[in-house]
């Protein structure tokens, strides 16, 4: 297992590098976080031993459970990928590096709430619906029309004292041609310029694309992916 995870990292960054030169960067502007769902954490710590750093899980308790296990493990940065329960929050603003997934101003203030009582800044992406399907949360921006529409909430957003707004995430629809995927990832940069124009704020980071479609969503200007099955194959569980 070790060897194929090594192996499997190895390919996945030359092919990272391939993308960010056709995107005119360097490999060292894109951030890889290896999605660690439903995978044990003998997996993690053998990913770490291959020199993976950042790792994303989108379930507090599984996460959790992994972060108790791994504690060795003292350059890990584990990063909250999915839907954030209201009274999860309390769990997440002490135990993760960055929150990718700021779907409601509620769950803002919430972690803003508990990052004050952990005594930290907690960076945060905001996420975003791109594409229009139903199932994806966060702020509807497949429409420029209801762009403007946005600006109230993530400025609330944006002023929380112990939150750091660091960019933008979505998700691509699955199995989508090509075309539609570039689309889907124009979309979030266009989104991010707007939001940048009109709060007055930078907003650096684009976390787009995964194992299916992460070159594209490098070459569309994607500073983090978020990878899982091409380095650890299948999840092991349903979790």
């Amino acid at each position: 297992m070790e060897q194929q995870i090594d192996a499997n990292l190895r390919l996945l960054k030359e092919r990272i590098s391939e993308a960010a030169k056709r995107s005119g960067r360097g490999a060292d502007a894109i951030e890889l976080v290896a999605i660690s769902k439903g995978q044990p954490s003998s997996s993690v710590r053998a990913a770490y031993q291959a020199g993976q750093r950042d790792f994303g899980e989108n379930r507090v308790a599984e996460a959790r459970e992994k972060q108790v296990e791994l504690t060795d493990l003292s350059e890990i940065r584990w990063h909250m990928v999915g839907h954030i329960q209201g009274r999860k929050a309390k769990d997440v603003a002490p135990h993760f590096f960055m929150v990718h997934s700021i779907d409601r101003v509620k769950i803002a203030q919430r972690l803003d709430r508990f990052s004050a009582e952990s005594g930290r800044i907690l960076p945060v992406l905001i996420e975003c619906n791109t594409s229009g399907e139903a199932s994806k949360t966060g702020w509807p921006a497949w429409q420029k029309e209801a762009w403007p529409g946005a600006l109230e909430e993530l400025q609330m957003i944006r002023d929380t004292k112990n939150l750091a707004v660091r960019g933008l995430m979505t998700m691509a629809p699955w199995a989508a041609d090509p075309e539609v995927l570039h689309s889907t990832f124009q979309g979030l940069r266009a989104f991010r310029d707007f939001l940048e124009e009109k709060l007055l704020t930078d907003l650096p980071e684009l976390s787009m694309g995964m194992t299916d479609d992460y070159e594209i969503a490098i070459e569309e200007g994607a500073t983090i992916v978020r990878v899982g099955r091409a380095i650890f194959g299948p999840r092991h569980t349903d979790a």
